[in-house]
């Protein structure tokens, strides 16, 4: 909100305060001031000049050669290259010496072989926007009114000698979204008296001239209708142009400038139809029916849906309600007779409207914060006597009005002793009192408790709280003594989940992978992919996607990790090892929403290991990922409860995966990326693992025990076990470790052999066995009986045999 600080001092006294002194105790007292702009900053020694002759250029088509009197002796030569200078006209000149915006300094000059005294200035090089420049004058000068007199102070004929105050509103003040709001709200912050504007209009005729039925009441419960007839369409004087732009809003015509002038002034939004151009006594407010059709003032042709709320003629709607009106009654130069609607529209529809038909203006963005409806009626009657002063108009005779309006007032109460221990002042009950006096607020006091009946203008003042924050702001923030916090504190930290989860993210990122983040979305055909759970889950699909690509909540990780792979692949990238923690998004029954669940998943291609000095060099394989799959349990205490069992998943290789387990129940896998798949994202061979976090964070860790450092020597046993090719050694491996007892601590795999000097269907798996006894020498017969036990359980249970 653009606020004039010479147009505020018609409702408020501002004198001895300046605007940057206005600006501190507004935002002192809860809205903030974003800026103050003053807008003759920076411009000195500019006048009103009278253009006595104009020619052409000799030298430049362009170019005008012009004699200007500026209130001197002698009139001034000066070349302007504007199109519409022409003789007789009162304009804006910079006489030299003059400093315009942007400190450019005007100087004596020669333009194609002739003397330029000056210039003729365009409202933009005083710096005003273009975007409120009104449209005759957009790519030329501007034309002052004939009444300027001529070396008068041309800052103070336009009105620029003002200094504007932009507020910066949060959506609950919407009472300042009008010079009136802000009226009441600086006169409160400075305790003086609100001046409104004075209405008396003077009418003839009767009130027969329109009908207004209204057959949605919720959604407009207040429609009147003002006729205001014989008015003479032409430019608004300059005062009203001035604020106009100063309120960001480009002037038109007396009469379209005159309901925007309201709009600022009150807040309420009005329009003004061609009363003539309506053809029709009758005024209906209804829904729009399917798919009508409507063209609006800026020229687009609208559809509207049953929703949509118009204003519409027994033939046609007219405008879209609170939003724009239509181009078929728009008042024009040859307009006599104006209809002036002043409404009141449900928020909720003119927002849904203005959201539908991608159109919003300063109405719709009023009503959607909501107005004050104890103003339409005085709005619609200051509109008329403005049309009457400005336009020449007659005020037809009363004011149609279809009013569905309950008038109940609000009642708020709160305590003295609720607003000290909100703000922790120490406030009595008589500055309560006289700060909602200065707010203008009616309360009745019984004692420490106050009761405000809240009025129409201060739609935001609800609750208690709300009468709080009154008295917090009044009183002043800066009145409010600094105090620490009371109570027990607590420090801050992770949850044991966050703190497992950050363990390892750094785990992994130490092991040598990189952190990626990928889209939550996914497209259906790889929604469902590298899953750990689908059943019959039906993927959750966006209504509006960006594209396909992204339309869906993905079930894995594991895509989008192969397409960053594959993005790096192509671009040169061979040795690729990525990590991703996010959520994954799995549907539940009776189309509830989807339940989300973070994994971890990996994704590793090329070399894992290059030594060029020493000629060393590994490539990334199944045992590499379990190998940083084991480092990562063996960090979060779990190694004694995962195991890998093999098993085959759709997209993986059949014969290099493995179901993660922890303590019996899947929590992940791991294995290599299947050929056909591996083909398909145009990858080499690739290693992924996913794993359910929730799962693996929530298994219960066993305590940690610390031992002494062993004062006895431990014993070590190697073996070579041929078996069939189709038994697992971790199998045998659990097998060795329960028939180890307790001597047996530690049991490890070694070697693997599979080659043509053993039988057909057979493999050698040799083991390490360390035996140990931390009280003891352990005898050598001693270890020779239980490793010989668990020779005899080997042999029994996988059919083992020793190496020869």
């Amino acid at each position: 909100m653009f606020v004039s600080t010479k147009w505020l001092q018609e409702y408020v006294d501002l004198s001895g305060v300046t605007p940057e002194e206005l600006a501190k105790l507004i935002t002192k007292a809860g809205i903030e001031v974003e800026g103050v702009n003053n807008l003759s900053d920076g411009i000195k020694n500019v006048v009103v000049g009278y253009v006595m002759e104009r020619e052409q250029h000799p030298e430049a088509d362009k170019l005008s050669k012009c004699t200007v009197d500026v209130g001197e002796e002698q009139p001034v030569q000066i070349i302007c290259g504007a199109p519409n200078v022409a003789k007789g006209q009162k304009v804006i000149v910079a006489k030299i010496g003059a400093v315009l915006p942007g400190n450019f300094k005007i100087k004596k000059a020669k333009l194609r072989g002739e003397v330029s005294e000056g210039m003729i200035c365009s409202l933009q090089e005083l710096g005003v926007e273009g975007k409120v420049v009104g449209k005759e004058f957009l790519n030329g000068i501007f034309v002052l009114p004939n009444d300027a007199e001529v070396g008068a102070d041309a800052l103070e004929v336009l009105h620029r000698d003002d200094a504007v105050l932009e507020l910066g509103l949060t959506p609950n003040r919407a009472d300042c979204l009008n010079m009136i709001g802000v009226a009441y709200e600086v006169a409160a912050i400075l305790d003086k008296d609100v001046k409104l504007p004075a209405v008396a209009t003077e009418e003839s005729g009767s009130a027969d001239f329109i009908n207004v039925s209204v057959e949605s009441k919720e959604d407009a419960p207040y429609y009147s209708a003002k006729l205001v007839k014989g008015v003479k369409v032409g430019p608004s004087p300059l005062w009203m142009q001035a604020r106009l732009m100063s309120a960001g809003i480009r002037p038109i015509n007396n009469i379209v400038d005159i309901t925007n002038y309201i709009l600022i002034e009150y807040g309420q939004p009005l329009h003004a139809f061609d009363n003539n151009k309506l053809n029709s006594k009758q005024i209906i407010v209804r829904h729009a029916k399917s798919n009508e059709k409507i063209t609006t003032l800026d020229g687009e042709e609208r559809i509207l849906q049953p929703h949509h709320l118009v204003i519409a003629t027994e033939k046609e709607a007219v405008a879209i309600a609170g939003v724009m009106g239509g181009q078929s009654t728009e008042v024009d130069e040859n307009t006599v007779d104006v209809l002036i609607e002043s409404a009141v529209f449900k928020g909720q529809t003119v927002r849904q409207t203005s959201k539908d038909l991608g159109l919003r203006s300063e109405s719709s963005a009023r009503f959607e914060k909501g107005i004050d409806p104890s103003r339409t009626y005085s709005a619609s009657e200051r509109a008329a006597q403005l049309m009457a002063e400005l336009a020449g108009g007659t005020v037809v005779e009363g004011t149609v009005v279809a009013n569905h309006i309950v008038n109940e007032a609000p009642e708020v109460s709160v305590s003295v002793n609720k607003i000290n221990n909100v703000l922790g002042t120490s406030i009595d009950a008589d500055t309560v009192k006289d700060i909602f006096r200065r707010l203008r607020l009616e309360a009745k006091q019984d004692g420490e408790l106050f009761t405000v009946t809240v009025p129409s203008r201060r739609g935001d003042i609800t609750i208690e709280e709300d009468l709080v924050e009154e008295v917090g702001r009044m009183y002043g923030y800066d009145h409010i003594p600094a105090t620490l916090p009371t109570g027990v504190a607590s420090r801050g930290q992770l949850t044991v989940y966050q703190a497992k989860r950050r363990r390892a993210r750094q785990f992994l990122q130490h092991a040598g992978l990189f952190e990626a983040v990928t889209y939550s979305l996914t497209s259906n055909s790889k929604v469902k992919r590298f899953a750990l759970e689908t059943g019959d889950a039906k993927p959750v699909r966006l209504s509006l996607p960006m594209s396909e690509e992204r339309s869906e909540l993905r079930f894995s990780l594991v895509p989008h990790l192969l397409d960053a792979v594959a993005y790096n692949v192509a671009r040169k990238e061979e040795n690729v090892q990525l990590f991703e923690t996010g959520s994954v998004f799995l549907t539940l029954e009776n189309n509830e929403l989807p339940r989300e669940e973070e994994y971890l998943a990996g994704a590793l291609t090329g070399a894992w290991l290059q030594h060029a000095w020493q000629g060393e060099k590994k490539a990334v394989d199944f045992y590499v990922v379990k190998g940083i799959l084991d480092g990562l349990f063996n960090e979060l205490g779990l190694s004694e409860k995962i195991s890998y069992v093999a098993s085959k998943k759709e997209d993986l290789h059949p014969g290099r995966t493995a179901s993660i387990l922890v303590n019996n129940e899947e929590i992940g896998f791991i294995g290599q990326v299947h050929p056909v798949t591996q083909k398909e994202w145009d990858i080499k061979e690739t290693y992924v693992f996913q794993l359910s976090l929730a799962k693996l964070f929530n298994t219960e860790i066993d305590d940690i025990l610390y031992n002494a450092i062993p004062r006895f020597p431990a014993m070590n046993r190697d073996m070579a076990l041929v078996v069939d090719s189709t038994v697992f050694a971790g199998d045998i491996l659990s097998t060795i470790r329960q028939a180890g007892g307790k001597l047996l601590k530690e049991a490890i795999i070694f070697d693997l052999y599979e080659g043509d000097k053993m039988e057909a269907g057979k493999k050698s798996v040799a083991f390490s066995l360390t035996y140990f006894d931390p009280e003891r020498t352990l005898t050598d017969e001693e270890v020779t009986k239980a490793h010989q036990k668990v020779l005899k359980a080997v042999e029994e249970t996988h059919s083992a045999q020793l190496r020869g």
